[in-house]
């Protein structure tokens, strides 16, 4: 079954302004999403099985869980994993778990922070911030931007501020809110974001 509705679990406000402004893009005309923000991603953490034990009471069956969070600096099948037993406990079917059965809720990890999908679709940022070099995305370190060393939203900002933007420092919130109004999936070459929007696509597909 299709999902008529979508609820996103997010770890900040940034993650929720940039999906706010993408996922009307993304989905069929008849479907509905809501978002929903924690203080950080140990705030999700620690509140997400209450959470989910809410939503196995009553979910429908044509609604669909979809939680982001940033790596960071975390194992990525770790965190994946810690995501998936979350779920488990709260008696979800998860994507990875489901088999046959159709599944509800779906774990996706950025890799390592919201800012690389930003560098994952390079003309976007350049509509934002046209100063912004165009061949950014072949120099060494920013060729696969799940990959960039050291943080991708200080990468991000310095890069921006090198430019002569965001003197005062990057407003995440703008920014996610402006990219995700422009960002193309077609052109994304952030592979953890692509496998977001395979998951986003298949459940109301």
């Amino acid at each position: 079954m299709a999902a008529s509705h979508l609820e996103f679990l997010v770890e900040e406000p940034s993650m929720e302004a940039f999906l706010r402004a993408l996922l009307p893009r993304l989905l069929p005309q008849d479907r509905t999403f809501e978002v929903h923000p924690f203080q950080g991603k140990s705030d999700l953490l620690a509140k997400l099985e209450a959470r989910l034990r809410a939503y196995a009471s009553w979910l429908p069956p044509d609604w669909r869980l979809v939680v982001v969070v940033d790596r960071d600096n975390d194992d990525c099948h770790a965190l994946k994993q810690q995501l998936e037993a979350i779920a488990t406990r709260s008696g979800l079917r998860t994507r990875s778990s489901a088999g046959n059965d159709p599944w509800q809720l779906v774990n996706r990890v950025a890799i390592e922070e919201l800012e690389a999908w930003f560098f994952g679709d390079w003309d976007a940022v350049r509509q934002i911030y046209p100063r912004a070099p165009a061949n950014l995305p072949s120099r060494q370190g920013f060729r696969d931007p799940d990959a960039i060393a050291g943080g991708t939203w200080e990468a991000f900002e310095r890069l921006l501020q090198r430019h002569g933007y965001v003197p005062g420092g990057l407003r995440k919130i703008d920014t996610a809110r402006a990219i995700g109004a422009v960002l193309d999936q077609q052109r994304s070459r952030s592979a953890s974001f692509r496998a977001f929007h395979q998951a986003v696509i298949e459940a109301v597909g």
